[in-house]
């Protein structure tokens, strides 16, 4: 049923593309509860003319470093197929009903929980041409990372157990997109990051989106145009691996 309903999806998504080329890219969605699937309908979507794919924080029971998801990155990376990682199903939701807090706490810290699984599980390290961004900044992934590497440090014995390095040199290996909805919070995104790996994104059309769309990073006058340039566009381009002239072509 999944693998239908992404059919169904994908070849809506494309059909915009290619009725609108020079307005929209489009990345696609899997049945990644099974990975043959998931990766036969990725072919498929780069078939169609996609530049990646979509998938969550992780599937079902398990995170993103399982084993059994090792023949999926293999062939993204192969494919030069780029993933973006959303979360969804966030952990704990059973004791935080209220106040919104599976999406104000939650969300945040599911993201960070798929970058630190593909980390810590060598993903990045065995597929390193392998091109993924996570959402909403990262989630808490930045403003911990300096707890995250004490850990790495002072309990090798309980995280590193794939012979991985300091959580720090792993910077630059994935992408963020740049939805902090506080100028502070990006200029930091921006320090522990770098400009070069974070995209802007709007989360549109949903309320925790950034509804004006790039107004506050437009209004940032302590960046760069050539910052706001590569936030705005060039970054994604990277990310897709293709070129600006490619995307104005």
């Amino acid at each position: 049923d999944t693998l239908d309903w992404s059919m169904f999806l994908n070849e809506h998504l494309a059909e915009v593309q290619n009725r609108f080329p020079t307005r929209f890219l489009t990345i696609g969605t899997l049945p990644m509860q099974d990975v043959q699937l998931g990766i036969h309908e990725m072919e498929r979507c780069k078939k169609l003319g996609m530049k990646g794919v979509e998938i969550g924080s992780h599937i079902e029971d398990r995170n993103l470093d399982d084993e059994v998801f090792y023949p999926f990155w293999e062939a993204a990376e192969s494919l030069g197929m780029s993933i973006f990682v959303h979360p969804w199903e966030m952990m704990g939701q059973d004791q935080m009903k209220k106040f919104w807090l599976p999406w104000l706490v939650g969300m945040p810290a599911e993201t960070s929980r798929a970058i630190c699984s593909m980390l810590f599980g060598g993903i990045f390290d065995k597929y390193p041409k392998l091109r993924v961004m996570f959402a909403h900044g990262g989630g808490s992934f930045a403003h911990t990372l300096g707890r995250i590497s004490h850990g790495w440090h002072c309990r090798p014995d309980l995280v590193n157990l794939n012979d991985v390095k300091d959580p720090y040199s792993y910077v630059g290996k994935f992408w963020v997109d740049g939805i902090t909805h506080d100028p502070d919070a990006l200029r930091y995104l921006i320090k522990v990051i770098g400009e070069d790996h974070i995209s802007y994104g709007t989360d549109y059309p949903f309320p925790l989106g950034d509804l004006e769309h790039g107004k506050f990073i437009d209004e940032m006058s302590d960046l760069a145009t050539e910052t706001k340039e590569k936030l705005f566009y060039k970054n994604a381009c990277d990310f897709l691996g293709m070129s600006v002239k490619d995307w104005r072509a």
